[in-house]
């Protein structure tokens, strides 16, 4: 478990607890007012490892300074939390959703103590192929940009159609998870070996990268790998490097070619994630700005959760 929670001042008091519950992660904030970061706590306790009713005792164990300290605060909540395995199934909102959609479909409830808790819903493009995310939709609406495409990186990758702050529609690529299934499941985990760190391990994404961006199959370059290290032409440390440039250039190539060109590339990642998604999207012609996801997601709730908290000031008003 990872903790941080510097001491707060009069002027830093919090406002909301952000959790970001993934599937294999869980990612608490303290948040103050204008969103600043004031603390934070992380553990491995994602939504796969935790048994059915364990929801709560996770939150309030990793979280209990912070509500024994400031009683009455809120927590909200993004992710894999709201699925059909989490703590409570939020349904899907349809796109085209915006933030009003979005916060409609939150679901509140409360847990010991009387704390409020919401769990932001995910969406769905109920279309020929259908798609859903979770979390991902947070980020986007915490991203800062109104007219974009929003690219998500990850073990399922989103790429995100934004127009006037209304999240269109979207496509997931399993690009992660195919990764992981190949350099450890398949016949190139016998020859692989850990990649070297630096521009050599670089120079072979970049190989993969290129054969992918060149057209044609990945399933037959795929097995360049293994036959590559067989002839010498790749390392056995290029495995995983020439794999990575291989399935990112597939993702990239496919999904520029869908995208519409009149929006700007967004990109919400860190890391050596970010670099390799930055450099393919402009090695296939593309230009992309960096966007923190820690940042986009703190702040994409808070937004969330002012427009569920204006919407129910206006009902109340209504009310004779």
């Amino acid at each position: 478990m990872n903790t941080h929670s510097p001491s707060t001042t009069d002027t830093e008091q919090p406002v909301c607890i952000a959790v970001d519950w993934g599937t294999s992660r869980f990612r608490a904030h303290l948040v103050g007012a204008g969103g600043r970061l004031l603390g934070d706590v992380a553990s491995d306790d994602g939504m796969s490892r935790v048994e059915a009713g364990g929801f709560e005792a996770v939150l309030t164990r990793m979280c209990a300074s912070w509500l024994t300290h400031h009683p009455g605060l809120p927590v909200l909540m993004g992710g894999m939390v709201g699925s059909r395995n989490g703590w409570r199934e939020v349904p899907y909102v349809a796109c085209p959703a915006g933030l009003e959609a979005i916060a409609a479909g939150m679901t509140w409830f409360e847990i010991a103590g009387g704390t409020r808790v919401a769990i932001v819903p995910g969406l769905v493009v109920d279309a020929a192929a259908a798609d859903v995310m979770r979390g991902e939709e947070t980020q986007i609406l915490g991203c800062g940009f109104d007219d974009a495409v929003v690219v998500l990186p990850g073990t399922h990758s989103k790429w995100a159609v934004v127009r006037a702050g209304r999240i269109e529609g979207f496509r997931t690529f399993m690009t992660g998870e195919v990764f992981g299934l190949l350099t450890r499941q398949s016949v190139l985990r016998l020859l692989r070996e850990p990649p070297l760190d630096g521009e050599a391990g670089r120079a072979a994404f970049r190989v993969g990268l290129a054969a992918a961006l060149a057209g044609g199959g990945i399933l037959d370059r795929a097995f360049h790998a293994r036959a590559g290290v067989l002839t010498g032409r790749l390392a056995p440390q290029d495995v995983e490097p020439y794999v990575s440039g291989l399935l990112i250039g597939a993702e990239i190539g496919e999904a520029m070619r869908l995208a519409p060109t009149d929006l700007p590339i967004v990109l919400v990642a860190e890391g050596i994630v970010a670099e390799n998604y930055r450099e393919a999207i402009e090695t296939a012609g593309g230009r992309v700005t960096p966007v923190d996801p820690e940042r986009a997601f703190v702040d994409g709730l808070l937004r969330i959760a002012h427009h569920a908290r204006e919407a129910a000031d206006v009902r109340d008003r209504r009310v004779p």
